[in-house]
């Protein structure tokens, strides 16, 4: 493939977003029909948090419903894409020495199928997630991103599932529309501008970032895909958000494109 492919990072917020028409699945639903129709797609998600590097190996992964107190139309929900061995382990060589279990015990969780049923409802691409090991510091999350960044020249989706700015604490539960509060429209504001100015040594060091950050990020799950999507971009890439809003007042959807 002679022109790489974008990679992108998702704000995938609720788990309802797979079941529901709204402004942000809808714009999901555009970036499927605009952006090249991937060979692979390679999805760091959020919710597969762990001490290690793994990468899924199976040719049938199963739907993981890692939730509760949500509907059982929820539960019910199944995105039956293929796996990829092939792709497996290609990211396994990209990341050597570096020890990567090839992984047969997990599948595609709500961080990747929430979002890729409205990309690709057909669920007819393989896709492989890849782990976030919990244990390394940001840096090394960036780097993955770089090694793996060759996959977009070989027609692979490099997508990071999470949220910019994801605080449980403060989000609204009771479901009344409340504003953004300050310091998450702050630090999205601040991520943004970074981005586009091409800078990422702050985001990775996003804990110097102030008290924004430190409320958007009180856990580093969500935040951490978007790293791997920096390393794997390019400075010749465009940039753009194709889905903008923060909901609850403390959980951003901001989607970003680069590519």
């Amino acid at each position: 493939m002679s022109t790489p492919l974008p990679t992108l990072f998702l704000g995938h917020g609720n788990p309802m977003n797979a079941l529901s028409a709204n402004p942000y699945t809808e714009a999901w639903r555009r970036i499927g029909q605009q952006i090249p129709r991937p060979r692979s797609i390679l999805c760091i998600s959020a919710h597969w948090y762990v001490p290690h590097a793994g990468v899924t190996i199976a040719t049938a992964p199963h739907t993981l419903h890692d939730f509760g107190g949500f509907p059982r139309e929820l539960y019910e929900v199944q995105y039956p894409a293929p796996g990829s061995p092939a792709l497996a382990r290609r990211v396994k060589h990209l990341l050597a020495p570096l020890r990567v279990t090839l992984d047969t015990s997990w599948g595609l969780d709500h961080g990747t199928w929430s979002v890729l049923r409205h990309i690709y409802p057909e669920a007819d691409i393989p896709v492989v997630q890849l782990s976030i090991d919990r244990t390394q510091p940001p840096a090394f999350h960036y780097e993955i991103g770089q090694r793996l960044a060759a996959l977009r020249q070989e027609g692979t989706l490099i997508l990071g599932s999470g949220n910019l700015v994801h605080n449980l604490r403060a989000y609204a539960w009771d479901g009344q529309p409340v504003p953004a509060y300050d310091w998450a429209t702050s630090f999205e504001a601040t991520a943004k501008n970074l981005i586009l100015a091409g800078t990422p040594a702050p985001l990775i060091a996003y804990e110097s970032l102030g008290k924004p950050a430190a409320l958007s990020i009180p856990t580093p799950d969500h935040y951490l895909p978007l790293l791997y999507t920096l390393g794997a971009s390019q400075t010749s890439d465009a940039i753009h958000f194709p889905v903008e809003g923060i909901e609850g007042g403390a959980i951003s959807m901001l989607a970003i494109q680069f590519g």
